[in-house]
């Protein structure tokens, strides 16, 4: 028997009570503007498709938000999935459960509770419980400035990423993220700082992830990655659902797992439908997916997803354009594509953007800068032209000695060391081979 059909008998609920009962939190969702553009319609043979079809429907995203949180969990544990889903590993993605407003409700729709802290022990001693604001002895009242001031440290670090590199922005994250965890856990809050508070956990967890990543802690970033996702459920947030699957794509790619890297960018795009977003954002998750087909060799669906990239970010800025997709311009992208040709084995016109992305790129972005000089320089001696593929890793290396701190930068710099050992007779090559050795080995 179905999930859903078991939850509805246990309850006592005929069909007809129990379409009722959804049309009526529907409205209650859509006058809150918790879900979409369009008030979801309920009905008894809708119903019972879910209940007994085979494969069952496979529910609108309003719909979905609304059985979500009805039963207080994904609709993915009622029993219903994607037509296309694809299995593999990595973690379970799963439909975010709304949050429903204060108020009285009987039966199954409950307010969802605050989920569990980051799976650490107790914080440290340090993080000693502070007076804040006025009250009675003992109280630890958060006032919005404490919370003004974390979100700004968490954008400082996301800046000093895109410039530097995260090799040594995961401590000082994890830091942060575990006061955050004790404000939410200790401290004394009104509803609206509530969410504030869980939106910032969120937006640490998916930096954290995206650190360590970027420092070659595959491992911790997939963990970090998966707590970002659960804060995303728990405050209906799609926008940090989305950025959280980019990122994970990408990670993805990186760990040779392209159908997972797909799955996670159309999983992306359909959180940013719920939440309309900008046409960035959905230029970002295509050029995720191509990356994904990329990996596989899919060459008819990574031009596809391309060509979607393109059209999407010509159609230009937005004013709700979110910080962490400001990255994403032309130089951006044109690299983005390059490194798709290069896992299609494309090698010369690989080559072509990767020079055109270099040299459109921003000489202060020395992370962004590096890896698109690493790649450049792999296509190059992959398309048989040693001298350019020497100048580009020359360069990638200087960024390196200047204190240009990414794992991933390095990684690249071992591929193209790889790939020069055969032409270590060429001038200049056996001396780069040593640099590269002495710093990144």
């Amino acid at each position: 028997m179905r999930e859903l059909k078991r939850l509805r008998e246990d309850a006592n609920l005929t069909q007809e009570e129990m379409v009722d009962a959804l049309t009526t939190l529907a409205k209650r969702l859509f006058d809150e503007r918790r879900i979409g553009k369009k008030l979801p319609t309920f009905t008894v043979r809708q119903l019972s498709k879910w209940e007994s079809k085979e494969p069952p429907p496979w529910p609108h995203p309003g719909t979905r938000a609304v059985l979500a949180a009805y039963w207080r969990r994904p609709v993915e544990e009622l029993g219903l999935r994607p037509r296309v889903a694809e299995s593999g590993g990595g973690p379970v993605v799963l439909t975010p459960v709304p949050l429903i407003s204060q108020e009285p409700a009987a039966g199954p729709l409950l307010v969802a509770t605050s989920p569990a802290p980051l799976a650490d022990e107790a914080p440290p001693p340090w993080l000693a419980e502070t007076s804040t604001g006025t009250g009675r002895s003992g109280e630890w009242r958060i006032v919005p400035e404490e919370v003004e001031f974390l979100s700004a440290a968490a954008d400082d670090n996301y800046a000093i990423d895109q410039q530097f590199g995260a090799n040594r922005l995961w401590r000082p994250t994890r830091a942060h993220l575990l006061w955050v965890h004790h404000m939410i856990d200790r401290g004394i809050y009104d509803d609206a700082l509530g969410q504030q508070l869980h939106a910032l956990a969120g937006k640490l967890t998916t930096s954290l992830g995206w650190f360590c990543y970027d420092a070659g802690l595959q491992d911790k970033a997939r963990q970090y990655f998966s707590e970002a996702l659960n804060a995303a459920n728990y405050t209906s947030d799609d926008v940090l659902a989305s950025r959280t699957l980019s990122n994970m794509s990408r990670q993805a790619v990186d760990l040779n797992k392209g159908r997972e890297a797909v799955r996670f960018a159309k999983l992306g795009q359909r959180h940013a439908e719920l939440w309309d977003a900008p046409t960035r954002v959905i230029a970002l998750l295509a050029i995720r997916e191509a990356q994904g087909y990329a990996r596989l060799g899919d060459t008819f669906n990574c031009d596809a997803a391309i060509k979607r990239a393109w059209q999407e970010w010509e159609r230009g800025n937005d004013e709700r354009d979110p910080d962490w997709a400001l990255f994403l311009n032309l130089a951006e992208l044109t690299c983005l594509e390059g490194m798709c040709r290069l896992d299609l084995g494309q090698t010369a016109r690989a080559q072509a953007l990767l020079a055109q992305s270099e040299a459109l790129q921003d000489a202060a972005h020395s992370r962004n800068r590096g890896m698109c000089l690493g790649r450049l320089s792999v296509a190059a001696v992959e398309n048989g032209d040693v001298d350019h593929g020497l100048a580009a890793a020359t360069e990638a290396l200087r960024l390196v000695e200047a204190g240009m701190s990414s794992t991933r930068t390095a990684s690249q710099l071992k591929i193209v060391h790889n790939g020069m050992i055969p032409h270590q007779r060429a001038r200049g090559v056996g001396d780069l081979l040593e640099q590269i050795r002495a710093h990144v080995a």
